[in-house]
């Protein structure tokens, strides 16, 4: 237990932070998945196009990039996300046009 007044307001203050970065971390979450479910649903799904995943990927590339700014990941981490998803999606529209043909 805290044994200070400044003390006492730095736990409050923990508990606040910790409830605005956890919910920050999963609409961060919610959006890497969101692009994931679309480029596993792809090459199955015709429905989904590759308008919706680009448009999808730029909404989580917005929230990892929000996250790094307010301190919620590293942004050595959320590059590395983005290029991956970015990767991924890339490798499953090439071989969908492949099929295609």
């Amino acid at each position: 237990m805290p044994s200070h007044k400044s003390a006492e307001k730095s736990v409050r203050r923990t508990v606040r932070r910790t409830q605005i970065n956890k919910s920050r971390k999963n609409r961060i979450r919610t959006f890497v998945r969101k692009v994931e479910d679309m480029i596993s649903s792809f090459v199955k799904n015709p429905a989904a196009t590759e308008s919706d995943i680009r448009a999808a990927l730029v909404a989580a590339e917005k929230e990892l990039m929000r996250g790094v700014s307010k301190g919620v990941m590293h942004k050595n981490a959320a590059a590395r996300k983005v290029s991956r998803m970015n990767g991924k999606a890339r490798k499953v529209v090439n071989e969908k046009a492949a099929l295609s043909l």
